[in-house]
């Protein structure tokens, strides 16, 4: 069974995309230059997916056309309000030359919960999924072969409608554009330093946190640029309550001494794919997993006396990272830096290049 199969509207007909080929698409050579050394999200690939929804027609006039830039209405309603939401999932090349997706069930269910809460329609899971097989079906040489690359695929929905009323738009967009990637951290992974942000917030309660959207990351862009003025790499934001939230782009993780694995939990809080993954596999060794408040009081606290013995960040771009410092306006705490942290990225990554068995059925085939 796959995890098309899993999914409730799986039963509904395959949309029927139109192809248009990109007539000025890189060259072979061209392509192997930049899968050379690809960076992260500065190249492009050479083609996009674009659908249609509005009230009357639901989804409509899909498409595998050329990247290229989009034409908008200055009255569009994202432009004014903010109506948008996005995706963020890989695409890996197997040994056998295959390409696998890990788990795309799962970000088309974030989809389309972040669709609800920005009033946006919700996409539909199996044309999620098909999307993503459309787009590599054209643009599969894209796929890089290198140690520790992908393909980084990024589904984004927006309302296009040209209209200043106040209102869920009546036209919204959907697309998929995709940009290799290579590997996060250059020489290794290694612990970064984190930013405790004691003047913003970066949601609140009832608030868009647990949506993606990019009203959550703008919000976070001057606190970031804060971080870096401290020598930090990232920063970490807490709710109105002391207790901590996320960082800037990935969620946090507590490892305590008794093996207990604890990641703060609200309604405020993304519920990121590679943070529930990674839980899985702990929880697969044998580790008791919480989900729950955890104050920066707990926090300092458990590392000064021993009790937390590691601290690490997670998302879909880094996969997992320890974290070795946090610092405040007052005080710089070393964190403790274990080993658990990088033997489950370790795991995650094995299953996700198909070094590893897939005991939980988690990849999914979009070349097949």
């Amino acid at each position: 069974m796959t995890l098309l199969d899993t999914d409730p509207d799986a039963g509904l007909a395959p949309l029927q995309f139109q192809v248009m080929r990109n007539l000025q698409a890189k060259s072979a050579a061209e392509r192997d230059a930049i899968l050379a050394n690809p960076g992260f999200g500065t190249h492009f690939t050479d083609h996009m997916v674009d659908v249609c929804w509005s009230v009357g027609g639901g989804w409509h006039r899909p498409q595998v056309k050329p990247y290229g830039p989009l034409s908008l209405d200055p009255a569009a309603a994202v432009l004014h309000y903010a109506q948008e939401v996005f995706e963020g999932i890989k695409a890996y090349r197997h040994a056998d030359g295959s390409i696998h997706t890990f788990r795309p069930d799962q970000n088309g269910r974030r989809l389309q919960r972040s669709a609800r809460r920005l009033a946006l329609p919700e996409l539909p899971v199996s044309y999620f999924i098909q999307s993503l097989e459309e787009l590599i079906a054209v643009d599969g040489a894209w796929v890089p072969s290198g140690e520790n690359q992908s393909l980084y695929l990024r589904p984004f929905m927006f309302a296009k409608e040209a209209f200043l009323g106040v209102r869920p738009a009546n036209k919204v967009g959907y697309y998929v554009i995709a940009s290799p990637a290579g590997a996060y951290f250059k020489g290794g992974v290694t612990p970064v330093s984190i930013w405790l942000s004691e003047d913003y917030s970066r949601a609140g309660k009832g608030g868009t946190g647990a949506a993606k959207t990019g009203g959550n990351y703008a919000s976070s862009l001057l606190p970031q640029s804060e971080a870096y003025e401290n020598e930090c790499d990232q920063v970490v934001f807490l709710d109105p309550d002391g207790n901590v939230e996320e960082l800037g782009g990935m969620n946090i993780v507590f490892v305590f001494k008794d093996g207990t694995v604890v990641t703060p939990q609200s309604d405020s809080i993304l519920e990121g794919v590679t943070r529930d993954s990674i839980l899985q596999l702990a929880m697969d060794r044998g580790h008791r997993v919480e989900g729950r408040n955890i104050s920066l009081r707990e926090w300092r606290e458990g590392v000064a006396s021993g009790d937390i013995v590691e601290v690490f960040a997670c998302g879909t771009a880094a996969v997992v990272t320890p974290i070795g410092v946090l610092k405040g306006r007052d005080f710089v705490d070393q964190q403790p830096v274990g080993s658990l942290a990088l033997e489950l990225r370790q795991e995650l990554t094995d299953i996700q290049y198909g070094h590893a068995e897939d005991r939980h059925g988690w990849m999914h085939r979009l070349d097949a």
